[in-house]
């Protein structure tokens, strides 16, 4: 039995922009086979002051405009059509921190409707009232949600079973296991006087799987030490860990 598309609808006020992600690569191929669907509506349509304004002033006062909550109530119900087990996504800089296995999960879902906030953000009211869950891509602001919900669909849509064309390409992605990746090599063997690992040369397997095990947590040890709290190593991995760390002394 093939697996239902997942349903992707992105409400934005830059729609043309948000779409474009669905022209090309890993994001395009899926829709293209039909493993996953997007729709993006833009709740402008759905205004009705001058100029399809869909933002207002802070009440209290202080800079900027905040999205108002007619139109992003009624671009999400449209969004949602007849479906009663969609999830809506608010990405937000004040959301969790998104990671990889929050994509995962999220791309097992049928349905998802991603809210992009621009200008100070969206009327509090609509996130009590229609958002299941915030989501951050990084502690740092850009100019609206457009570019987080890109990174995000990108993200959920390469997990899917084939989206990659082999399913080892995804297991073997950096944060697929709780580490960072090992490091890539390919032809030619030596350039500007580098080598490629003797060990990759080797063609035993077991021996290629040690080192790039060891390589992955290494490099997790020394780029990211806080995605091995908490993680229960085997006996291998413990291992491999402490012969580099002994070789280091």
């Amino acid at each position: 039995m093939s697996q239902k598309p997942l349903q992707i609808d992105v409400i934005s006020l830059f729609p043309e922009f948000t779409a474009s992600i669905a022209e090309q690569g890993v994001v395009g191929r899926a829709i293209q086979q039909g493993k996953a669907k997007l729709n993006v509506i833009n709740p402008r349509q759905f205004s009705t002051l001058s100029h399809q304004r869909v933002d207002d002033r802070p009440y209290g006062g202080g800079p900027g405009m905040v999205m108002q909550f007619e139109p992003l109530q009624a671009a999400i119900k449209q969004a949602r059509g007849q479906s009663n087990d969609a999830k809506v996504i608010y990405l937000s800089p004040q959301g969790q921190s998104l990671r990889q296995e929050a994509v995962r999960r999220l791309a097992k879902e049928s349905h998802l409707i991603l809210l992009c906030g621009r200008y100070e953000g969206i009327d509090e009211r609509l996130i009590e009232a229609e958002v299941d869950e915030e989501w951050s891509i990084g502690d740092y602001v850009i100019s609206g949600g457009e570019l987080a919900a890109m990174v995000m669909i990108d993200a959920m849509v390469r997990t899917l079973p084939g989206a990659l064309g082999g399913e080892q390409s995804a297991e073997q992605d950096s944060f697929e296991d709780g580490l960072l990746d090992c490091p890539h090599y390919t032809r030619p063997e030596s350039v500007a006087g580098r080598e490629v690992p003797s060990e990759l040369l080797s063609g035993d397997h077991k021996k290629i799987a040690r080192w790039r095990l060891q390589q992955a947590l290494v490099r997790t040890y020394l780029r990211r030490p806080e995605l091995l709290d908490g993680r229960e190593l085997t006996d291998e991995e413990r291992q491999l860990l402490e012969e580099f760390l002994a070789a280091s002394e």
